[in-house]
Protein backbone atom coordinates (compact mmCIF):
# COMPACT_ATOMS: atom_id res chain seq x y z
CA UNK A 1 0.00 0.00 0.00
CA UNK A 2 1.20 3.37 -0.50
CA UNK A 3 1.03 6.15 1.13
CA UNK A 4 -1.46 9.37 0.13
CA UNK A 5 -0.88 12.64 1.15
CA UNK A 6 -3.19 12.58 3.74
CA UNK A 7 -1.88 9.44 4.86
CA UNK A 8 1.56 11.49 4.77
CA UNK A 9 0.25 14.54 6.45
CA UNK A 10 -1.28 12.16 9.67
CA UNK A 11 2.05 10.16 9.54
CA UNK A 12 3.67 13.52 10.20
CA UNK A 13 1.52 14.47 12.38
CA UNK A 14 2.22 11.25 14.66
CA UNK A 15 5.86 11.72 14.55
CA UNK A 16 7.29 14.83 13.09
CA UNK A 17 10.57 15.03 13.91
CA UNK A 18 10.67 12.74 16.81
CA UNK A 19 10.48 9.75 14.65
CA UNK A 20 13.69 10.58 13.62
CA UNK A 21 14.77 11.40 16.98
CA UNK A 22 13.55 7.88 17.82
CA UNK A 23 15.29 6.10 14.97
CA UNK A 24 18.51 7.38 15.75
CA UNK A 25 18.32 6.60 19.62
CA UNK A 26 17.44 2.82 18.32
CA UNK A 27 20.40 2.98 16.04
CA UNK A 28 22.56 4.07 18.95
CA UNK A 29 21.34 1.55 21.38
CA UNK A 30 21.93 -0.95 18.57
CA UNK A 31 25.45 -0.08 17.86
CA UNK A 32 25.95 0.08 21.72
CA UNK A 33 25.46 -3.64 22.01
CA UNK A 34 28.26 -5.65 21.36
CA UNK A 35 25.41 -7.90 19.42
CA UNK A 36 23.88 -5.48 17.45
CA UNK A 37 25.19 -5.54 14.02
CA UNK A 38 25.01 -9.28 13.30
CA UNK A 39 21.75 -9.70 15.00
CA UNK A 40 20.04 -6.83 13.40
CA UNK A 41 18.85 -9.03 10.90
CA UNK A 42 18.06 -12.17 13.48
CA UNK A 43 15.11 -13.23 14.90
CA UNK A 44 13.50 -12.01 19.09
CA UNK A 45 15.28 -14.38 21.41
CA UNK A 46 17.42 -12.12 22.94
CA UNK A 47 19.78 -9.44 23.38
CA UNK A 48 20.02 -5.86 23.89
CA UNK A 49 18.14 -5.65 26.89
CA UNK A 50 15.95 -2.44 27.84
CA UNK A 51 15.33 -0.55 31.03
CA UNK A 52 11.76 -1.58 31.03
CA UNK A 53 10.85 -3.60 33.81
CA UNK A 54 9.30 -7.29 32.53
CA UNK A 55 6.23 -8.84 33.25
CA UNK A 56 4.58 -11.93 32.44
CA UNK A 57 1.72 -11.12 30.02
CA UNK A 58 -1.89 -11.60 31.00
CA UNK A 59 -5.11 -11.18 28.88
CA UNK A 60 -8.91 -10.63 30.17
CA UNK A 61 -11.80 -10.55 27.81
CA UNK A 62 -15.03 -8.09 28.27
CA UNK A 63 -18.40 -9.60 29.19
CA UNK A 64 -19.47 -9.83 25.63
CA UNK A 65 -16.70 -11.54 24.11
CA UNK A 66 -15.41 -8.06 21.50
CA UNK A 67 -12.68 -6.64 23.54
CA UNK A 68 -9.75 -8.04 25.24
CA UNK A 69 -7.57 -6.21 27.68
CA UNK A 70 -3.64 -6.98 27.82
CA UNK A 71 -1.69 -6.27 30.85
CA UNK A 72 2.11 -6.63 29.54
CA UNK A 73 5.88 -4.98 30.17
CA UNK A 74 4.80 -1.82 28.96
CA UNK A 75 1.29 -1.19 30.43
CA UNK A 76 -1.95 -2.29 29.56
CA UNK A 77 -3.17 -2.41 25.52
CA UNK A 78 -7.08 -3.10 25.33
CA UNK A 79 -8.14 -4.08 21.60
CA UNK A 80 -10.67 -5.75 19.73
CA UNK A 81 -10.74 -9.81 19.69
CA UNK A 82 -9.65 -11.34 16.56
CA UNK A 83 -7.46 -8.41 14.98
CA UNK A 84 -7.26 -9.23 11.38
CA UNK A 85 -3.82 -7.51 10.48
CA UNK A 86 -0.95 -8.27 12.65
CA UNK A 87 2.92 -6.90 12.73
CA UNK A 88 5.32 -9.35 15.15
CA UNK A 89 9.00 -7.77 15.54
CA UNK A 90 9.79 -10.95 18.04
CA UNK A 91 10.29 -14.38 16.26
CA UNK A 92 9.06 -16.41 19.38
CA UNK A 93 5.80 -14.32 18.92
CA UNK A 94 5.38 -15.09 15.54
CA UNK A 95 6.32 -18.92 16.21
CA UNK A 96 3.68 -19.05 18.52
CA UNK A 97 1.20 -17.15 16.33
CA UNK A 98 2.30 -19.48 13.10
CA UNK A 99 2.00 -22.31 15.40
CA UNK A 100 -1.27 -21.48 16.68
CA UNK A 101 -2.62 -20.91 12.74
CA UNK A 102 -3.56 -17.20 13.35
CA UNK A 103 -2.37 -15.08 10.46
CA UNK A 104 1.10 -12.61 10.41
CA UNK A 105 0.63 -9.46 8.17
CA UNK A 106 4.19 -8.67 8.41
CA UNK A 107 7.54 -9.27 10.45
CA UNK A 108 11.40 -7.96 9.97
CA UNK A 109 12.39 -10.23 6.66
CA UNK A 110 15.83 -10.32 7.59
CA UNK A 111 14.64 -12.39 10.36
CA UNK A 112 12.59 -14.75 8.76
CA UNK A 113 15.45 -17.59 8.41
CA UNK A 114 15.68 -21.33 9.17
CA UNK A 115 12.35 -22.65 9.88
CA UNK A 116 10.61 -18.70 9.16
CA UNK A 117 11.70 -18.58 5.62
CA UNK A 118 8.60 -18.81 4.28
CA UNK A 119 7.28 -15.35 5.76
CA UNK A 120 10.23 -13.40 3.37
CA UNK A 121 7.83 -14.18 0.74
CA UNK A 122 6.19 -10.95 -0.76
CA UNK A 123 2.90 -11.57 0.16
CA UNK A 124 4.32 -10.50 4.11
CA UNK A 125 5.19 -6.79 4.92
CA UNK A 126 8.92 -5.99 4.94
CA UNK A 127 8.22 -4.46 8.67
CA UNK A 128 12.51 -3.01 9.29
CA UNK A 129 14.61 -4.59 11.98
CA UNK A 130 14.47 -6.14 15.32
CA UNK A 131 16.05 -2.62 16.69
CA UNK A 132 14.99 -0.90 13.73
CA UNK A 133 11.31 -0.66 12.47
CA UNK A 134 10.51 0.92 9.28
CA UNK A 135 7.74 2.66 10.61
CA UNK A 136 6.55 3.84 7.10
CA UNK A 137 5.80 0.59 6.48
CA UNK A 138 4.13 -0.67 9.41
CA UNK A 139 1.96 2.87 9.14
CA UNK A 140 0.86 1.57 5.55
CA UNK A 141 0.48 -1.58 6.45
CA UNK A 142 -2.51 -0.40 8.87
CA UNK A 143 -2.20 -2.71 11.45
CA UNK A 144 -4.58 -3.86 14.22
CA UNK A 145 -1.80 -5.07 16.57
CA UNK A 146 1.81 -4.79 16.74
CA UNK A 147 3.86 -6.96 19.18
CA UNK A 148 7.45 -6.08 20.68
CA UNK A 149 9.22 -7.90 23.13
CA UNK A 150 13.58 -7.87 23.85
CA UNK A 151 15.44 -6.74 21.35
CA UNK A 152 12.42 -4.71 19.88
CA UNK A 153 10.64 -3.30 23.30
CA UNK A 154 12.76 -0.16 22.90
CA UNK A 155 10.43 0.72 19.62
CA UNK A 156 7.12 0.44 21.76
CA UNK A 157 6.33 3.95 22.26
CA UNK A 158 6.98 5.26 18.61
CA UNK A 159 5.00 1.74 17.51
CA UNK A 160 2.10 2.49 20.07
CA UNK A 161 1.85 6.15 17.93
CA UNK A 162 0.78 3.59 14.84
CA UNK A 163 -1.41 1.15 16.36
CA UNK A 164 -2.25 -1.09 19.62
CA UNK A 165 0.90 -2.40 20.91
CA UNK A 166 1.96 -4.93 23.41
CA UNK A 167 5.62 -6.02 24.51
CA UNK A 168 5.56 -9.94 25.23
CA UNK A 169 9.40 -9.64 26.79
CA UNK A 170 8.67 -11.78 29.72
CA UNK A 171 9.27 -11.76 33.55
CA UNK A 172 12.51 -13.54 32.38
CA UNK A 173 12.92 -15.59 35.31
CA UNK A 174 11.37 -18.68 34.42
CA UNK A 175 11.01 -19.80 30.58
CA UNK A 176 7.95 -22.34 31.17
CA UNK A 177 6.33 -19.65 32.94
CA UNK A 178 6.95 -16.86 30.40
CA UNK A 179 5.83 -19.43 27.31
CA UNK A 180 3.03 -19.82 29.30
CA UNK A 181 1.89 -16.31 29.96
CA UNK A 182 2.62 -15.17 26.09
CA UNK A 183 0.71 -18.67 24.87
CA UNK A 184 -2.57 -18.12 26.79
CA UNK A 185 -2.46 -14.31 26.21
CA UNK A 186 -1.98 -14.65 22.29
CA UNK A 187 -4.73 -17.32 22.86
CA UNK A 188 -7.12 -14.79 24.53
CA UNK A 189 -6.79 -12.59 21.68
CA UNK A 190 -7.26 -14.51 18.91
CA UNK A 191 -9.70 -16.57 20.20
CA UNK A 192 -7.46 -19.60 20.41
CA UNK A 193 -7.88 -20.23 24.21
CA UNK A 194 -8.26 -24.49 23.56
CA UNK A 195 -5.34 -24.39 21.54
CA UNK A 196 -3.05 -22.59 23.69
CA UNK A 197 -4.09 -24.73 26.97
CA UNK A 198 -3.79 -27.80 24.85
CA UNK A 199 -0.12 -26.69 23.61
CA UNK A 200 0.90 -25.37 26.96
CA UNK A 201 -0.55 -28.98 28.44
CA UNK A 202 1.94 -30.66 25.98
CA UNK A 203 5.02 -28.85 27.24
CA UNK A 204 4.19 -29.26 30.73
CA UNK A 205 3.92 -33.51 30.12
CA UNK A 206 7.34 -33.48 28.46
CA UNK A 207 8.50 -31.54 31.18
CA UNK A 208 7.73 -33.65 33.62
CA UNK A 209 8.92 -36.61 31.56
CA UNK A 210 12.27 -35.08 31.21
CA UNK A 211 12.32 -33.75 34.83
CA UNK A 212 11.71 -36.85 36.21
CA UNK A 213 14.61 -38.82 34.31
CA UNK A 214 17.04 -36.11 34.48
CA UNK A 215 16.34 -35.75 38.77
CA UNK A 216 19.78 -37.93 38.91
CA UNK A 217 21.84 -36.79 36.52
CA UNK A 218 24.18 -34.54 38.08
CA UNK A 219 24.94 -30.68 37.79
CA UNK A 220 25.53 -28.82 34.21
CA UNK A 221 27.07 -25.55 33.05
CA UNK A 222 25.61 -24.16 29.84
CA UNK A 223 28.21 -22.15 27.69
CA UNK A 224 27.95 -19.67 25.21
CA UNK A 225 30.84 -19.93 22.38
CA UNK A 226 31.71 -16.83 20.36
CA UNK A 227 34.48 -15.50 18.59
CA UNK A 228 36.63 -18.33 19.49
CA UNK A 229 35.84 -17.55 23.18
CA UNK A 230 33.21 -19.09 25.91
CA UNK A 231 30.89 -17.62 28.31
CA UNK A 232 29.13 -19.35 31.32
CA UNK A 233 25.22 -18.38 31.24
CA UNK A 234 23.99 -18.12 34.54
CA UNK A 235 20.28 -19.83 36.01
CA UNK A 236 18.93 -16.42 36.60
CA UNK A 237 18.92 -13.14 34.16
CA UNK A 238 20.21 -11.81 30.35
CA UNK A 239 17.92 -11.94 27.86
CA UNK A 240 15.55 -14.90 27.01
CA UNK A 241 16.85 -16.53 30.73
CA UNK A 242 19.20 -19.36 28.43
CA UNK A 243 20.29 -21.17 31.17
CA UNK A 244 16.75 -20.94 32.73
CA UNK A 245 15.14 -23.93 30.81
CA UNK A 246 17.80 -26.23 31.68
CA UNK A 247 18.69 -25.05 35.49
CA UNK A 248 15.14 -24.11 36.29
CA UNK A 249 12.78 -25.99 34.46
CA UNK A 250 14.24 -29.23 34.73
CA UNK A 251 16.32 -28.93 38.05
CA UNK A 252 19.96 -29.49 36.68
CA UNK A 253 21.70 -27.66 39.30
CA UNK A 254 24.37 -25.28 38.01
CA UNK A 255 27.56 -26.28 38.86
CA UNK A 256 28.73 -22.75 40.51
CA UNK A 257 26.46 -20.13 41.53
CA UNK A 258 27.99 -17.04 41.40
CA UNK A 259 27.97 -17.09 37.69
CA UNK A 260 27.48 -12.92 36.30
CA UNK A 261 23.68 -12.51 35.04
CA UNK A 262 24.47 -11.13 31.60
CA UNK A 263 23.19 -10.80 28.12
CA UNK A 264 26.21 -12.85 26.51
CA UNK A 265 26.88 -14.86 29.92
CA UNK A 266 30.18 -14.25 32.32
CA UNK A 267 33.65 -14.62 30.28
CA UNK A 268 35.54 -17.72 31.59
CA UNK A 269 38.44 -19.85 30.81
CA UNK A 270 38.78 -23.19 29.68
CA UNK A 271 40.79 -23.88 33.32
CA UNK A 272 38.06 -22.33 34.84
CA UNK A 273 35.71 -24.31 33.82
CA UNK A 274 37.31 -27.45 33.98
CA UNK A 275 38.15 -25.94 38.06
CA UNK A 276 34.17 -26.23 38.27
CA UNK A 277 34.28 -29.49 36.28
CA UNK A 278 30.41 -29.46 35.87
CA UNK A 279 28.79 -33.20 34.96
CA UNK A 280 26.88 -31.59 31.69
CA UNK A 281 27.76 -28.90 29.20
CA UNK A 282 25.52 -27.50 26.83
CA UNK A 283 26.74 -25.47 24.29
CA UNK A 284 25.51 -22.60 22.25
CA UNK A 285 27.20 -21.84 19.56
CA UNK A 286 26.54 -17.80 18.75
CA UNK A 287 28.51 -17.13 15.63
CA UNK A 288 26.40 -20.29 14.00
CA UNK A 289 23.41 -18.81 15.32
CA UNK A 290 23.77 -15.18 13.41
CA UNK A 291 25.52 -16.29 10.62
CA UNK A 292 29.18 -15.44 11.62
CA UNK A 293 31.38 -15.92 8.56
CA UNK A 294 33.82 -17.85 9.12
CA UNK A 295 33.71 -17.99 12.38
CA UNK A 296 35.25 -20.99 14.60
CA UNK A 297 32.42 -23.88 15.39
CA UNK A 298 32.02 -23.84 19.36
CA UNK A 299 32.99 -27.96 18.39
CA UNK A 300 36.26 -26.73 17.58
CA UNK A 301 36.49 -24.12 20.51
CA UNK A 302 36.13 -26.90 22.87
CA UNK A 303 38.00 -29.53 21.00
CA UNK A 304 41.12 -28.93 23.45
CA UNK A 305 43.45 -30.40 26.61
CA UNK A 306 41.37 -29.06 28.96
CA UNK A 307 38.11 -29.30 28.60
CA UNK A 308 39.17 -33.02 27.37
CA UNK A 309 40.22 -33.25 30.96
CA UNK A 310 36.84 -32.69 32.66
CA UNK A 311 33.55 -35.03 33.35
CA UNK A 312 31.33 -34.09 30.98
CA UNK A 313 33.79 -34.44 27.40
CA UNK A 314 35.15 -38.11 29.47
CA UNK A 315 31.55 -39.06 29.95
CA UNK A 316 30.24 -37.81 26.40
CA UNK A 317 28.04 -35.20 28.08
CA UNK A 318 28.81 -32.11 26.29
CA UNK A 319 25.66 -31.32 23.73
CA UNK A 320 25.83 -28.64 21.51
CA UNK A 321 22.43 -27.16 21.44
CA UNK A 322 20.26 -25.33 17.98
CA UNK A 323 21.83 -22.05 18.52
CA UNK A 324 19.02 -20.16 16.35
CA UNK A 325 16.65 -21.79 18.87
CA UNK A 326 18.36 -21.04 22.05
CA UNK A 327 20.04 -17.88 21.02
CA UNK A 328 17.93 -16.30 18.25
CA UNK A 329 14.10 -16.98 19.11
CA UNK A 330 14.05 -18.52 22.85
CA UNK A 331 10.73 -18.50 23.73
CA UNK A 332 7.69 -19.74 20.83
CA UNK A 333 5.68 -22.80 21.37
CA UNK A 334 6.99 -24.63 18.10
CA UNK A 335 10.81 -23.49 19.33
CA UNK A 336 10.62 -24.28 23.09
CA UNK A 337 9.11 -27.94 22.15
CA UNK A 338 12.53 -28.55 19.92
CA UNK A 339 14.35 -26.99 22.82
CA UNK A 340 12.83 -29.88 25.33
CA UNK A 341 13.15 -32.62 22.35
CA UNK A 342 16.91 -31.78 22.59
CA UNK A 343 17.68 -32.38 26.50
CA UNK A 344 14.91 -35.03 26.18
CA UNK A 345 17.60 -36.77 23.73
CA UNK A 346 20.75 -36.04 25.87
CA UNK A 347 18.67 -36.94 29.32
CA UNK A 348 16.32 -39.44 28.73
CA UNK A 349 18.37 -42.76 27.96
Amino acid sequence: MKLTRRDMALYSALFGTGLFAGRAALVGAQDASPAATPESGGGGGGSSETSTPSVAASAVVSEDGTEVTITHSQGETTIAVNPEKVIAFDMASVDTLDTLGIAITGLPKASATGPFEKFAADEYVDAGTLFEPDYEAVFAAEPDLIIVAGRSSAAYAELAKIAPTIDLSGAGTDTVEDLRANVLTIGAIFGKTSEAEAAIAAIDDKVATIKAEAEDAGNALVLMATGGSITAVAAQGGRGNRGGLIYNTIGLPIVVENIEEATHGEAVSFELVLEWNPDWLFVIDRDAAIGTEDAQPAEAILDNDIIHQTSAYTNDQIVYLDGYNWYIVGNGLTTVTAMLDELETALVK
